[in-house]
């Protein structure tokens, strides 16, 4: 079972669930799920908040999850309990459950190592329930695996935030010595910042906060633009003396979203990973005309989290993070919507 109600037999846990789209989660108390055959289960340590959790409990997007579910999937924590079949982990471990809960294993994405368009794939904190939860079920499958010695609360972000960030750069097809440049310096766009310089890429990244752009200067960006100072393409392909090879738009923003494109080298490849509500303004003359390829990038591979775990585990890069209690996560969805959260939030089970 997922959740349930409170009984006198039954363990309970603290959840805080989507009862009604578009209404603040509510803090309940529903009984810690069993895991079944070929499942796990799994003590929260810590789960960091994304804009999709968000955009779940606003109902957001075209295929809505099935109220009531609880949101979450950059949850960390400790596997405690193994269902029949079980082997490829084992009690005490330390995984994360990601937003990829599980694929079919056996189409044509799966068999490619594509298994984030699986059409049978799960997701968690979405289509199954997630990490704000003090238990969380997972396929033992599509758990990433935490390096020794990589803090729950730092790996939490990274499982997603990290993971979509790594991936989109490597969608670029950007190699080193190129330019980067990556709109957004949030909660994915910092992580970024620090991956592409890792990878050798030169980084122009772009916002329209002074303070987050400054930030950005100290991960390693090499040229800044505040995209409130009059025309960002120009001024992109001006320090980077004719666009860059590869753009990465994190910013959930329509308008960052076209800027992208402006500021894509002919030829170059701009990846969209920022999911903002409504219709992409493609500027079609110049997407044909400057060979420009658009891509989409949905997070990333398991193969795709052990290197982006790998990164981090070496000390290249780090979350900026700050910590709150599972009760406050209205709160923290209010900071989130109004642009209030520097970088990320993580909540924090420790003193559950």
């Amino acid at each position: 079972m997922d959740i349930g109600t409170k009984s006198a037999k039954t363990k309970t846990m603290h959840a805080a669930v989507v009862q009604e789209f578009g209404k603040p989660l509510t803090m309940m108390e529903w009984a810690i799920p069993v895991p079944g055959p070929g499942q796990i289960l799994v003590k929260t340590e810590a789960c960091g908040v994304c804009h999709t959790d968000l955009h779940a409990a606003h109902g957001d997007w075209p295929i809505k999850p099935s109220l009531p579910f609880i949101p979450g999937h950059e949850a960390i924590g400790i596997v405690v309990g193994l269902g029949a079949g079980v082997t490829i982990v084992k009690e005490g471990d330390r995984v994360g459950v990601p937003w990829l809960y599980s694929a079919c294993g056996h189409c044509e994405h799966c068999l490619s190592a594509w298994e984030t368009v699986c059409a049978e794939a799960q997701f968690g904190g979405y289509t199954k329930n997630g990490g704000f939860a003090e238990y969380i079920l997972a396929d033992p499958n599509y758990v990433a695996h935490i390096p020794k010695g990589l803090d729950p609360k730092a790996a939490a972000p990274l499982i997603c935030a990290g993971l979509t960030s790594y991936k989109g750069i490597k969608e670029t097809k950007a190699k080193p010595g190129d330019w980067i440049a990556i709109s957004g310096v949030g909660g994915l766009g910092h992580l970024a910042i620090q991956y592409a310089k890792a990878m050798g890429l030169q980084v122009c990244a772009v916002d329209i906060d002074d303070g987050k752009l400054a930030h950005a200067k100290k991960l390693g960006a090499d040229f800044l633009v505040n995209a409130k100072d009059g025309d960002a393409a120009a001024a992109v392909a001006e320090g980077t003396h004719g666009g860059a090879h590869g753009v990465l738009i994190t910013a959930p923003s329509l308008i960052a979203f076209k800027q992208g494109v402006g500021m894509t080298r002919k030829r170059g490849t701009c990846v969209l990973v920022g999911l903002p509500p409504g219709e992409f303004p493609v500027p079609l003359f110049d997407v044909v005309a400057n060979c420009i390829t658009i891509r989409g990038s949905f997070v990333g591979t398991r193969q795709d989290m052990a290197e982006a775990l790998a990164f981090a585990a070496a000390g290249k890069v780090k979350v900026d993070f700050e910590l709150q209690p599972l009760s406050a996560i209205n709160d923290v969805f209010d900071r989130l919507e109004h642009g209030k959260v520097p970088s990320r939030v993580v909540l924090d089970y420790s003193h559950a």
